[in-house]
């Protein structure tokens, strides 16, 4: 398109030579897009999106084993204690969405305290701390498919195969529609719940002569706060996914009031879960922490104790959670691109939603898209368990930026725009106590002499933020609306 045609660009005040003109245009949302479908989730679809965005069983079996080496016995306890900083880091995304929900969610929170710039370059760097993360489900997906499947049926193929039918079974649903896709989602969460439940009470009653409260006995954390220190960001890492209720405020009925409850109602759900899952697995072993630092997936050697059938129950929660968590953070974070794209700050393309379901189409082709090359690309040569492990690890240091940078924000935001709602705990205390909640966790996966290839991922987070900002004042130069339209689509008005 050229200059002429001005009708798309009453928006935007367009300056500059042809050029110019064409990447303002191109950064345009397509006409009909603006908005997704309104008030189709309930507070319980919003809530269980989130917790299947969690993954309680994924996050457990992969986590718990190097959270009890290094915390020990007392697990439990460390877990309780991430729980409620996570609980202090979601007061920030509760109070933003009290006052701006937005399915921006963190763009716009940053976006409205501290300008475009900051808002652009949040945009970039937890999208792509987001396709970095899921990239990490994908290869999982079909890693422990083709695990269950070389267990029971003898047979085996390359991963890649299931998870590309994992992605594209989980991108059809997406499209059919928002409700659809979180009441599969779940469904999926229900079935992974119950199984672990079931199989949780089962280690208990089969190993009630171990029952014990020392779990929760602070003189149990191996080498002290030492202990503490080492276990406690692993154990905030499970929580990750927690933020999902917010990209869905547009599509959420009554979002100022839903988003918060979600987001409280799925911490302490989970919250609950993992001790429930950190003690029966420690009861089942007897306490020895040592034999559970040394197994890969503790609660699996726990159940396959047991008995075959809730061994196989336990991979099957197992895969319910990976598929859940593929498509609840999908659904979610490509909102945010979408978002992105509506407001000019990734191009108008991205921005694209159905017709009839208002579902943002191309949001989800790209995020999947990119997650699928980035799996193929660089996790073919490494096992997907390995892989997980490590590529998780840098998308959550560009996620566990963002946090930080939100919860700065905060303060920033209720000053400028709302002084008379102002309420010192609620936006200074708890924000300054979510920047040290953070900090920690973020200073473990940042510190210097890790060995490869963790230790050059905060160079590789570096580059990708650098790049973010080069990218925001870019744009900023180009597109002086940019101001006014970040976080302007507000998610329960016209």
């Amino acid at each position: 398109m050229g200059m002429d045609d001005t009708d798309e660009f009453d928006a935007i005040p367009v300056e500059g030579d042809r050029r110019g003109a064409r990447f303002l245009h191109s950064m345009q949302p397509a006409q009909g897009t603006e908005r997704l479908a309104r008030g189709v989730l309930s507070t319980f679809d919003v809530a269980s999106s989130t917790m299947a965005n969690i993954a309680p069983a994924m996050s457990f079996y992969f986590s718990f084993a190097i959270i009890a080496g290094t915390s020990g016995l007392a697990s439990p306890l460390v877990i309780i204690l991430a729980a409620v900083a996570i609980a202090i880091l979601g007061n920030t995304v509760a109070e933003f969405s009290r006052s701006t929900p937005s399915a921006g969610s963190f763009v716009a929170f940053v976006g409205k305290s501290f300008g475009p710039i900051a808002g652009v370059t949040t945009a970039l760097t937890i999208s792509a701390g987001y396709v970095i993360a899921i990239s990490a489900v994908v290869v999982i997906s079909g890693g422990w498919f083709d695990t269950m499947v070389q267990r029971y049926l003898r047979f085996s193929a390359p991963w890649e195969i299931y998870a590309s039918a994992f992605v594209i079974g989980a991108a059809y649903m997406m499209y059919r529609g928002v409700r659809v896709s979180t009441k599969l989602a779940a469904a999926l969460l229900i079935t992974e719940m119950a199984i672990l439940l079931v199989v949780s009470v089962a280690l208990l009653v089969d190993h009630h002569r171990s029952l014990t409260l020392q779990p929760f006995n602070p003189a149990k954390l191996s080498g002290g706060l030492s202990g503490l220190s080492l276990g406690f960001p692993l154990a905030m890492f499970m929580f990750v996914g927690w933020e999902n209720s917010a990209s869905l405020a547009e599509e959420t009925s009554e979002p100022r009031h839903n988003v918060p409850r979600a987001i409280y109602a799925s911490v302490g759900i989970m919250a609950l879960a993992y001790v429930v899952l950190s003690y029966a697995t420690e009861v089942a072993f007897g306490g020895n922490v040592r034999a559970i630092a040394g197994s890969s997936v503790p609660f699996l050697d726990a159940a396959n104790g047991l008995s075959g059938l809730l061994l196989f129950f336990a991979y099957l929660a197992g895969m319910t959670s990976i598929v859940g968590s593929l498509m609840s953070a999908a659904n979610s974070q490509s909102r945010i691109i979408f978002s992105s794209g509506r407001e000019g700050i990734l191009p108008g393309f991205s921005a694209r939603v159905s017709a009839g379901r208002r579902t943002p189409w191309s949001g989800i082709a790209l995020f999947l898209g990119a997650a699928l090359t980035i799996s193929f690309v660089f996790g073919r040569r490494t096992d997907p368990v390995v892989f997980f492990g490590q590529i998780a690890t840098l998308g959550t240091i560009l996620v566990a930026l963002v946090y930080l940078v939100s919860n700065l924000a905060l303060p920033f935001y209720y000053r400028r725009h709302h002084p008379d709602e102002f309420d010192i705990s609620r936006h200074l205390v708890l924000p300054a106590l979510g920047v040290l909640c953070i900090g920690l966790p973020l200073y473990e996966l940042l510190k210097p002499g890790q060995g490869a290839p963790f230790g050059y991922f905060p160079y590789i987070a570096l580059a990708i933020v650098a790049l973010s900002v080069a990218y925001a004042f870019h744009l900023s130069r180009r597109d002086p609306g940019l101001a006014e339209r970040i976080g302007s689509f507000v998610a329960d008005s016209d």
